[in-house]
Order: structure tokens, then sequence, then C-alpha cells
């Protein structure tokens, strides 16, 4: 399994419209080969920003790096200009191989 995570920071007072932004999206997920689970988190916030995850799970590495040249993932992608003005800087990708 392999899991993609990008953490966001977004500006207090914008949690509402980050996550419906996040709500009202199309992520054309379901109909991607090795596409298992997706999660939006929310962790903790201070001063500066509140911490958000978007957390996927896939089959394998492979199965991600193929969505991520897809069509699929063209189209999720290309609306995203509606959160950017809620957050403090740019995303942050980590992607991690499950060992256990």
């Amino acid at each position: 399994m392999y899991i993609a995570m990008n953490r966001f920071k977004v500006i207090p007072g914008q949690e509402s419209v980050f996550e419906e932004a996040w709500r009202e999206r199309q992520s054309y997920l379901d109909d991607v080969p090795g596409f298992l689970r997706f999660n939006l988190l929310k962790g903790p916030g201070n001063d500066e920003f509140t911490l958000y995850a978007s957390h996927s799970q896939w089959e394998s590495r492979d199965a991600f790096k193929a969505w991520t040249k897809s069509d699929a993932f063209e189209k999720a992608h290309g609306r995203t200009s509606s959160t950017k003005k809620t957050l403090v800087g740019h995303p942050h990708f980590e992607g991690f191989d499950a060992i256990l």
C-alpha cells in the first residue's frame, strides 16, 4: 500500500471556505485503478494557520504515480485555484510506502 498526503496551512478564519471547496470538488478518484480511500484531515491550529492534510491510500506507489499522469488527475486539479487564497504558502507533499 502507498499513502499520499498533502499538508495545507490554512489562514485562520478561512477554514470553512477551505473545507467547503473540498466538499464540493470532483475528485474523479472512484474510477481510478488502485485507489483505495481518501480523507481530508483537520489538525491543530495556532495564530498563523490551521493544519490540514489530504490523505489518500493506494494499492501501490505505481498506482498513485499512474493517477498523477492521468486525465482524472488533470480534471481534479484544474479548479484548485479556489483554495489558494485560503493558504499560507504552498501545500507540502509527503508519500509513504506501507511496510507493515
